[in-house]
Parts: C-alpha cells; structure tokens; sequence
C-alpha cells in the first residue's frame, strides 16, 4: 500500500473516516422503526415491506468486495468519496420516494454507496495517523460502528416521532456534503494491488442471491409452486453454481475458496450467516410488533429495545478481553445457546397484551448473546489466515453475514405471511410466534455448527496482542473488509 504523507491531526483524521462510516451501519437498522409509518403512509405491503431493508442489504454485500478491489486499482479516498456521494443522492431520493417502489430503488442504489464506505473507512483511518496511535484510532473507530448499529432503531424512532419517516434520510443529506469535503483534507489517497476486477464473479453472484431472495419473498403470494417463484430459485441456485465455479477459475477471484479449507474461517463463516439469519430477522417481526400491535409510538419502541440493542455495546468489549484466553468456540456457543432460549422465551409469551415488565428480560438475554459472537466471530475468522489473504477474508465474512440478513427477513416474513399475518393489531401475533420460532430455530442450528470451531486459539499467533489492542482490532474486524492486515499488523507488534 503507498499513500502520500503529511501531519494530519488524528481527531480530524478520526471524524473524517468515521462520519460516513456511520452513517451507513446506521442506514442498516435505523429504518425498521419507520416501516410501520411507511406502509401507512406509502400504502406499501409487507413484501413491499421486506424489499425496503433487502435491497440496501444485498447491494451492500453484492458490492462491499468489489469496492475494495476498485478503491486498490483507482485509489481509496477517491472511490470512497464517491460512496459517500452516491449514499447522499440516494439518501435524498428514498426521502422524495411517494410510492414503495421507488423507495426501495434508492435504497438498493444507497447500499452500493454503503458497500464503499465501510471497507474503506478503516483503510483511510489507518494510513492516516502514526503507528503508535493507530490502535487507538481504530478503537475509536469501532465504538462508533456498533454503535451506529445498535442506537439505529431508537435514533429512528425519535427522528420519525419528531419529524417524519423522510427525515431519517434527509439527515444523511448535510453529513454527506460535510463529509466530502473533510475527507479530501484530512485522508490522504493510497491505493493497493492493482489486480483486474472480477465483474463475471459479482454478477454471478449478486444475481444468485437476489434470485433466491426474491423467490423467497414472492412465495406466498404467487405460489411456491408457480413458474414465477420456481423460476428465480432455480436461476439463483444455478447462478451461485457458475459462481462458485468461476472463482475455481478466475486468476483474482471475488472470493477465494481457497479459504475455505481452513476450519475456523468456514465454520465462523457458516455462524455467522445462520446468526444474521435468525436475529435480523427476528429484529424485523418484533420491532413492528411494538407499533402494530402494542400500538407504541417509534420513539417508545426504540426505547422498548435498548436492553436488546445496547447490551453488546457493554458485553463484546468484555468478551474481546477474554476470548484470548478462552478461545473463540466457548463465547460463541454461549452467545448462541442464550440467543436461542431468548427467541424461543420470546415465542412462548409472546401476546398482543403482553406487558414490558415480561419483554425486557429476553430482550436483554439477547443482547448479551448477540455481545458474546460478535468479537469472537471476527477472530475467528482471521486466526489462521495468511496476512495477504486478510482483506478478502473478513470482507467475505462482512458479505455473507449481510446475505444472511437479507435471506431472514425474507424466510421469516414468508414464514409470517404463510401463517395468515397481516400489519394489523388482530393479525399480527399469532402469524408472529411460528416466525420467531423459526429464528430461535435457525439460532440453536448456529449453535450446533459453532461446536465445531476450534477450542483455542494458537498462542503463537497472538503474541505481543494487549487486551485492549485485541479489543480495538476485533471491533473493527466486525465491519470492514480490510480490518485483517491491521490485526496482523498488531501481532507481529
């Protein structure tokens, strides 16, 4: 990597890389607490619904890879400015959108500005501060990825109380026209190995996805025995098929599968699409259960879901600490064993009457489970990787977890309509249950595959790693495709 140098004060370095960053974890979770207002106001249907969240997830991991790739060969800052530019004039479209259809193109179109800035974030932040402060950097640079994540249902909620649904976008608007700027002064461009772009492989495997999503989603209502429904799964599979043997192929594939003989970095990577699958999906049922059903304001139902949404923020920093000695298999078998009984606590009392006093303990229980996979997971991946295969590794891993967001909002509204659910307070609950139940089921599978991570991590890999040092380069492992090199960087240290 080769960037040009000059003395840039580390805060302004920090906000710079950090600004647009979290403006696209937020985008991740902030709109679930506007959906309700939106199919009121829009008149959009629940699959309607499913595509507002699906279409910023899967171009966001359709393109997260790619970015990396095109950042190397054009220059980071440069293609991370143009995120930012894209993610802005999306923002504003999806805030003018006065049909679902045209909200859910301007949220697949901000997800491929999204799928520029995490990965690049942490690279720019990285080549941007000296070598002793870069740790901390980066822990910093962390703490406001999770907690773009886990504040983004209450900042909606209050943003859609206080204003309206188009507002959660329209903030966007500002940030992005003072990020451009601050990042042309305060990042220096760099760029990588100039290797070609694999576009066959993002085709393949971008439609793959989306022809299996989108027969997921049309299902229910146009049959599963339909040509319609048994057409995209058929062309999605079929599509994955010629993915995977196009990067056996390709000289600079997409996804190396290579990696894939490493144990850790398969199984971590196996958990970490059936833990996506089975919590973002449950996240996407419940929150709507507060407004439709409970009739709470969005305001209070981000608030309802702090203890679920806050806890890791307490919880994974701990865990970071402490993996080092207990390996990464004992965490994330405990996370996933307590996510399990959550939903499945959740699916046993769940009823339009039920009071708070009864909801907080399982929300709580899940998020300390979701704070217990989350640094482990990212270790895991990265443990036994060479450094030059780093960035694509924990890139592959950030890709296939958004894949399995998109693919549990889809299975478990499909779940949810199959039961006879409706966005109504009558038939809402009981078309809920066998959705969550679903979610807890899917969870405890995660469970079942994590015992087969390895029990320890190999000392010799982590020496010279300080617990706060683990902690920082683990948090941003978790959100960005290039996080692998600075671990490494923190070992040979």
């Amino acid at each position: 990597m080769t960037s040009t140098t000059r003395r840039i004060p580390v805060w302004l370095a920090i906000i710079a890389a950090s600004l647009p960053m979290f403006m696209a974890t937020l985008d991740n979770l902030v709109v679930t607490s506007a959906l309700p207002v939106i199919s009121t106001e829009l008149g959009a249907s629940i699959e309607e619904l499913q595509w507002v969240v699906n279409a910023y997830t899967l171009s966001f991991a359709a393109f997260m890879l790619m970015a990396v790739a095109i950042g190397d060969r054009f220059g980071r800052r440069t293609v991370f400015i143009a995120g930012i530019t894209i993610f802005t004039l999306a923002s504003a479209a999806s805030a003018l959108a006065t049909e679902p259809w045209m909200l859910i193109l301007a949220r697949a179109v901000q997800g491929v500005g999204a799928a520029a800035l995490m990965p690049l974030s942490l690279t720019l932040l990285a080549g941007s501060v000296s070598e002793r402060l870069r740790p901390a950097a980066i822990g910093i640079w962390g703490g406001i990825a999770g907690l773009g994540v886990a504040t983004g249902p209450l900042i909606g909620g209050a943003v859609v109380q206080g204003w309206n649904w188009q507002a959660i976008f329209w903030l966007n608007v500002p940030l992005g026209v003072i990020a451009v700027p601050l990042v042309l002064f305060a990042l220096p461009n760099s760029f990588g190995a100039r290797v070609r772009a694999d576009v066959v492989g993002l085709v393949l495997a971008g439609l793959g996805v989306l022809g299996l999503v989108y027969g997921i989603v049309r299902g229910n209502p146009a049959g599963w025995d339909s040509a319609e429904v048994l057409g995209a799964l058929l062309a999605g599979a079929v599509l994955l098929i010629a993915f995977v043997v196009w990067e056996q192929r390709t000289p600079a594939p997409l996804l190396p599968l290579r990696l894939f003989r490493d144990r850790s970095f398969t199984v971590a990577n196996l958990v970490g699409v059936t833990f996506s699958f089975g919590i973002f999906g449950a996240v996407f049922i419940l929150i709507q259960f507060l407004q439709v059903v409970q009739g709470h304001t969005p305001l209070e139902a981000g608030v309802m879901t702090m203890p679920w949404t806050l806890a890791p923020m307490v919880v994974a920093p701990l865990t970071g600490l402490v993996s080092s000695r207990t390996g990464t298999r004992l965490p994330i078998l405990t996370g996933l064993v307590l996510l399990a009984v959550s939903m499945s606590w959740i699916a046993l009392t769940l009823t339009a009457t039920q009071p708070y006093s009864t909801m907080w303990p399982p929300f709580l229980l899940a998020g300390i489970g979701m704070g217990l996979v989350f640094a482990p997971s990212s270790t895991a991946v990265l443990v036994n990787m060479a450094p030059a295969d780093h960035a694509k590794a924990s890139g592959t891993n950030s890709t296939l977890r958004e894949i399995g967001v998109a693919l549990g909002v889809a299975v478990l509204t499909a779940v949810f309509t199959g039961a006879g659910g409706a966005l109504t307070p009558t038939g809402y609950v009981d078309a809920a249950i066998p959705a969550v139940w679903v979610a807890a089921g899917v969870l405890a599978l995660a469970a079942v595959i994590s015992v087969a991570l390895p029990s320890r991590i190999r000392a010799k890999r982590r020496q010279g790693v300080t617990g706060a040092d683990e902690l920082a380069y683990a948090e941003a492992a978790e959100g960005s495709a290039e996080a692998g090199a600075l671990v490494d960087e923190a070992a040979r240290r």
